[in-house]
């Protein structure tokens, strides 16, 4: 599974796919697209943390070999009947977010009652 995602470090913003090796299933078996999956964060030395439900990813930022780029498919009509159709390129995508180690949990430390 593949999501595009905006990175704004301050000095430039650059555009990366999280890429997580495995599965992901919803608890009521429907479709994840524009659902809300987990939260994206990233440690003081850059690494991407992604949390989901109660399990914790560590992934590493990858440069792509080819390079994607993000298109908008724009229509409009000719001299004809027929609409032509032009692609804007809206952003390249250079780097990925690889999350491809087994997840670990979330452990809460509640105290003991007395």
């Amino acid at each position: 599974m593949s999501i595009p995602i905006l990175i704004d470090d301050g000095l430039e913003k650059s555009w990366a796919i999280v890429e997580i090796q495995g599965d992901l299933l919803s608890r009521s078996d429907s479709e994840l697209f524009s659902q809300y999956v987990g939260d994206l964060h990233f440690s003081k030395e850059g690494v991407p943390i992604l949390i989901i439900g109660h399990q914790l990813l560590y992934g590493k930022v990858v440069n792509l070999e080819n390079p994607l780029a993000v298109l908008h498919r724009n229509r409009k009509p000719s001299d004809s009947d027929k609409t032509q159709t032009e692609y804007i390129v809206k952003a390249l995508v250079k780097k990925k977010l690889l999350f491809k180690t087994r997840p670990k949990p979330i452990i809460s430390n509640l105290p003991k009652p007395v």
